[in-house]
Order: C-alpha cells, then sequence, then structure tokens
C-alpha cells in the first residue's frame, strides 16, 4: 500500500491499477471509500482506459483490424510504476507493453496524480502520446462512496447537483447506451438516495450541467463535495442494495446500441495527436460536521 498524509486526512493507494482504496478523515477517523466487499463489487476506485463502459460485443474495428477489449479497459487490472512525490503526492504510470499492444495497438503513457492539499484529495489523469500516429482512447473514474456510515442509512444520503434543475438519463441496455432517456426530477436540485435507482444499471448522463456534486447526510450534513470540470459525460452507479454510491466523470462514453464498432467512429472519443499530452483532473472534498 501507498500511503499519503497530511493534518487531516490520510489516504492509500494500490500500485495494481493505481487505485485509491482509502481516504480517511483525521478528526473522525471516517473512511469515505468504498470497502471493496468481494460478494458484492471487489473495486474501489478503478480508473477506466483506454475505454470506458462496455464495447458491443467487447470488440472494436480499428484499421480493419477487429480487436477484443473488456469493459472498462485493462488499466485497472495492471500494476503501475510507483513514483513517491513527497509525502502528500504520490505518481502512477502504465506505458504500453505487448499485452496491451495485443489488445489496444496504441503507444501510450498514462499517468494518475493524486495529491492531498487540506481537506481535499486530486486525481490527475495525464496521458502521453509518444507513437507517430493518432493515438484514440477514453478515460473515466469510478470512485466508489461509502453510505452509510456512523449508523446512518442509504435514505439518510442525497446528491445535490450545481446546475441542474432536473435530470435525463440515458437507458443502458445491456451495458450499452441506448437513444432512450428517462427524466429524473430534483426538488431543489436534490436527489435522495434509493437503492432502487440502480436496479436497471447506471444512470448515464451525456448533457449533465453540472461539474460539482455534493453527497451529504441530511441528519448531520457531512458528506463530501466532488468537482469534475471538463469531463462531458459522467456515470452514478451501485450495485444492487449495497451501501455506496459511485460518482464517475467520463471522458468517454459506452458503446450506443447501434454503433458499427468502428473505433474512430465511437462516440467520446478523443484523438491525441503524436507526441501531444492530455490531462484531467476530479476533486472530493470532505465536509466536516458543523
Amino acid at each position: 500500500m501507498i500511503i499519503l498524509e497530511n493534518e487531516n486526512l490520510i489516504a492509500s493507494f494500490s500500485a495494481r491499477g493505481a487505485e485509491l482504496q482509502s481516504l480517511k478523515s483525521k478528526f473522525s477517523n471516517t473512511e469515505y471509500i468504498w470497502a471493496a466487499d468481494p460478494k458484492i463489487w471487489a473495486k474501489h476506485s478503478p480508473v477506466l482506459f483506454p475505454i470506458v463502459g462496455a464495447l458491443k460485443e467487447n470488440k472494436y474495428i480499428y484499421k480493419e483490424i477487429s480487436y477484443e477489449l473488456p469493459r472498462h479497459g485493462f488499466a485497472r487490472e495492471l500494476e503501475f510504476e510507483v513514483e513517491p512525490v513527497n509525502a502528500t503526492e504520490v505518481v502512477f504510470t502504465l506505458r504500453q507493453s505487448e499485452e496491451t499492444l495485443a489488445l489496444y495497438p496504441f503507444a501510450f503513457q498514462l499517468s494518475l496524480r493524486y495529491t492531498l492539499s487540506e481537506y481535499s484529495l486530486t486525481c490527475s489523469y495525464e496521458v502521453l502520446n509518444p507513437g507517430d500516429q493518432d493515438m484514440l482512447f477514453s478515460i473515466g473514474g469510478h470512485p466508489a462512496f461509502a453510505t452509510p456510515v456512523n449508523g446512518s442509512k442509504y435514505s439518510d444520503y442525497q446528491l445535490t447537483f450545481n446546475a441542474e434543475s432536473e435530470l435525463r438519463y440515458h437507458k443502458v441496455v445491456n451495458n450499452l447506451i441506448s437513444d432512450e432517456t428517462i427524466v429524473l426530477p430534483l426538488e431543489n436540485q436534490k436527489l435522495t438516495l434509493k437503492h432502487e435507482l440502480f436496479y436497471k444499471d447506471a444512470l448515464v448522463f451525456k448533457s449533465l450541467k453540472s461539474d460539482k456534486i455534493t453527497l451529504t447526510n441530511k441528519v448531520n450534513q457531512t458528506g463530501l463535495e466532488f468537482s469534475f470540470e471538463g469531463f462531458p459525460y459522467f456515470g452514478i452507479w451501485a450495485a444492487k442494495d449495497a451501501d455506496f454510491i459511485c460518482l464517475e466523470p467520463w471522458c468517454g462514453i459506452a458503446d450506443g446500441t447501434n454503433h458499427n464498432q468502428h473505433l474512430r467512429d465511437k462516440e467520446g472519443i478523443i484523438t491525441l495527436a503524436a507526441k501531444q499530452s492530455w490531462g484531467r483532473a476530479w476533486t472530493v472534498k470532505i465536509i466536516l460536521p458543523a
């Protein structure tokens, strides 16, 4: 385990998947990250790369060659190089290998930089194309936040959106994104958590205006603020009847039900020119009791 710590927070990570596994308040000893119960969902905060979500038939076509990739890609299952920067910052790096090239024919350098600052943790994605051709990729986050904590119940929690009066999400059909949308009303920009919201898979958004979502316990007003500027797609998900909520900022999205499987035509795919770099970041800030 790799540990970051400041006067307020302590965070731990695994080199496998460069995964955030714990984020604790030193003030209250509250754990904010899902414990990854293998009987329910054995992840904490996987990185989604080089695709987000599922491919149609788990395949894509590039330069007339067909490749297979599992849902959310391969980065979450691979060992990253670890470069500690200081007590509050660490960088994890993954590069192409024979293993990845068989699935994804691009040279790449993917780095995740985690930084603690006061009551916040920032995850920065840094993608470099070291090759001589365009690199096509998607990337996203999948952090799972523990709810409830400290004896509360799931319905005590609510999400507050900073720029939404209602939610319009796309229906997921066999892991693919349909054109059918469903409107979910909000009350004063707030959505109370209910397990049944996720009985038919994730809520997937293509036009979310918000770039900040606050997860709070309505009883004691504790929780966290999640900021994700620059991510055009977003998912909200929990396993059936599980006590967590995933807030998922994406640059990319699962295939549509009518997609032709060509990678260059994939919705949300990013084209990164040779020798160029690209970056995005999300931040979670702990809300302390009043």
